[in-house]
């Protein structure tokens, strides 16, 4: 890769924080907003979005969950009918006091999330056991105040989605958590290539206001956890809060139980970190805005343009996203542009593959250069991206596992953490071990492992009633 576009970006290995930094603003993903902590998110970086948005709102639907919209602006009042939500909200809520040039006689929460409001229009809406189970998620915007902002990562105003949903039982409310989750993890591995850990959150870790919440985590590439969505069981703390209430079938007034998920444009973020390499972004296939790029060599010359064209319909026409670079760049200029901002795929395709029926391809996922048939190219190269989408994984997948360490003590948990690792540890249940963990190791529990096999806490040497895995964390 020419020295030129390297220098662009930070080391990687060196300077992971920087290089993070480098590649969201160089390939043209995101830009600060004037407002600290706010960003603008770029037409690249919004194509980005908008496919994980409509992967991930095609399988809503397929689940029977219905899209609405609620309001950006929430009473105060509704904001603290839920003693611990409002306690766990209350240093990132924007406030508005004044509109119209008169104070407002009550204030306005900008939404931080919306279990309130909807909760509310919840409880206008259901009456009876027939309005249930009743399952909504909306694309909206929030408002988190954050102190210290990364692109994508952490910033005071961001995009994302939410569903809620309330059933008649807490069984039935309990399920609808775990199935969130699933379809989570399963959108996580087979659209954005990311492998993940799911599980229970602890008590210290759980949503404000929550029975339970459950985690999906994804280990970046300098070691460290991404929280990448999360599902709450609510049970009928928000339903007593907000009045959601329906008349069963045996006549008789009973609370409803709910649950809500989300995931936001943190995705962004961990595809980034996830599959990002020295020369910048690797994008997964099924999310990439642009999937082939072909470039002509000796554009000018006769028939190369009209070659690339009839190229690119043709993959259009099979479903893949495809752009000819036709600008007056060097085709060496055009080569490190596109490797920078992940194009999954590049065809070059100039006099001399025209004449021999071939088309020279470059694989963004190992920068490794083969040659095609142009006769059923499309079909030759849908196999390749969906090569490159089971690659990314597996790379993926083989890190995660060959960083997931044992610990028996706090002094190997710290080492472990230290050396870019997730950790796999007992945990005795005590919110103060937990405590001791994050002063000692400055790493925090991720989620709980199913497979609890830890025979004494990794702080207090007491036995353990958990396994957790510990890390470090954005």
């Amino acid at each position: 890769m020419d020295k030129q576009f390297v220098s662009q970006i930070a080391d990687i290995e060196t300077d992971f924080p920087q290089w993070y930094t480098d590649v969201v603003l160089k390939t043209k993903l995101v830009d600060y907003g004037p407002v600290k902590g706010t960003m603008v998110i770029r037409p690249y970086g919004y194509a980005v979005w908008e496919n994980i948005q409509r992967e991930l709102d095609a399988r809503f639907k397929a689940a029977g969950v219905e899209n609405a919209y609620f309001p950006l602006l929430i009473p105060m009042s509704f904001m603290t009918k839920e003693a611990e939500h409002v306690e766990g909200f209350a240093p990132e809520v924007a406030v508005v006091t004044h509109a119209g040039g008169a104070k407002l006689e009550e204030p306005l929460a900008v939404r931080p999330t919306s279990e309130t409001i909807i909760g509310h229009m919840f409880g206008k809406w259901i009456e009876s056991w027939r309005d249930l189970p009743l399952r909504q998620n909306q694309w909206c915007n929030v408002m988190r105040w954050e102190k210290t902002t990364r692109p994508f990562l952490r910033t005071s105003e961001f995009l994302w989605q939410e569903g809620h949903s309330v059933y008649a039982t807490g069984e039935e409310a309990e399920a609808e958590t775990l199935r969130m989750l699933a379809l989570y993890r399963e959108f996580a591995e087979n659209v954005l290539c990311m492998p993940v850990l799911t599980g229970r959150k602890t008590e210290k870790e759980k949503f404000a206001g929550a029975v339970a919440t459950y985690g999906m985590e994804a280990m970046m590439h300098d070691g460290k956890s991404l929280q990448s969505g999360t599902t709450h069981y609510m049970g009928q703390n928000f339903a007593k809060a907000f009045n959601i209430q329906y008349t069963g079938k045996d006549g008789a007034l009973e609370y409803g139980y709910t649950m809500s998920y989300g995931v936001s444009t943190r995705l962004i973020g961990a595809l980034i970190m996830t599959h990002g390499d020295s020369r910048g972004l690797v994008l997964p296939p099924p999310v990439a805005p642009v999937q082939v790029v072909i470039v002509p060599i000796a554009q000018k010359k006769a028939g190369v343009a009209e070659a690339c064209a009839a190229l690119s319909e043709e993959l259009k026409a099979c479903g893949v996203r495809a752009k000819v670079d036709d600008s007056d760049n060097s085709p060496g200029w055009k080569f490190n542009e596109w490797e920078m901002k992940g194009v999954p795929l590049r065809v070059e395709l100039g006099p001399r593959d025209i004449e021999n029926g071939k088309l020279t391809v470059f694989r963004r996922d190992t920068c490794e250069k083969g040659e095609i048939c142009r006769e059923n190219a499309a079909a030759r190269i849908k196999e390749l991206l969906a090569e490159i989408g089971a690659a990314l994984y597996r790379k993926a997948e083989t890190r995660m596992k060959e960083r997931i360490v044992q610990a028996g003590s706090l002094e190997e948990l710290l080492a472990g953490v230290d050396g870019g690792n997730f950790v796999r540890a007992g945990w005795c249940g005590e919110r103060a071990c937990e405590d001791r963990v994050k002063e000692f190791a400055q790493a925090t529990a991720r989620v709980l492992d199913e497979n609890h096999t830890g025979k004494t806490c990794v702080c207090c040497g007491r036995p353990a009633k958990h396994t957790v895995y510990f890390a470090r964390a954005y």
